[in-house]
């Protein structure tokens, strides 16, 4: 058999498999992350996955290996130093801070960021909620900021998680 015949088959028998949805996810918006001197760390891009929303991050930080909360905030803004113009973590429902909370989570709790010895790490997380609820969270009037805070997140402890100081900061912004 032709070995390009051999490698198609299995890729198309593969696709065939896939719901449309799954194989088109559609872009909705991205952030680009910066430390506090200005420089680009990473990225956050929001994408829709079948009926839901999801967050992929990705983190190149000169700092090597540490575990980092990551957050959505409620304003569109990242001023440094600091960057407390991000104000506090997206909540619409009202809910306490932490998936280990019985009162929580709230829409801004993500999941923390483990960077490899090169300071490079990754996560793709699946917010709550409808496409429709989601994207008015994030994209209303004061827009969103993705924030990552200094230490990891105990996803307990309202209303941060002791997560520490904010490192770097991007707004997101519609594709």
């Amino acid at each position: 058999m032709n070995r390009t015949i051999a490698i198609l088959l299995p890729l198309t028998a593969l696709a065939a498999c896939q719901t449309p949805m799954a194989s088109n996810p559609a872009p909705l918006g991205s952030a680009v992350i910066r430390n506090e001197a200005g420089a680009e760390i990473g990225t956050a891009r929001l994408i829709t996955q079948g009926d839901a929303v999801t967050v992929n991050i990705a983190l190149d930080t000169p700092t090597g290996s540490a575990v980092h909360a990551v957050h959505l905030h409620e304003t569109g803004t990242c001023t440094a130093p600091g960057f407390t113009s991000a104000g506090g973590h997206l909540n619409p429902a009202g809910k306490q801070h932490g998936a280990r909370n019985p009162q929580g989570p709230h829409l801004g709790d993500l999941p923390n960021i483990t960077l490899s010895d090169a300071g490079v790490g990754s996560a793709t997380i699946t917010l709550p909620g409808t496409i429709s609820a989601v994207t008015a969270n994030i994209f209303d009037a004061n827009g969103t900021a993705i924030v990552v805070h200094a230490s990891a997140d105990d996803y307990m402890t309202d209303p941060t998680g002791g997560a520490g100081s904010r490192i770097a900061c991007g707004v997101f912004e519609r594709n």
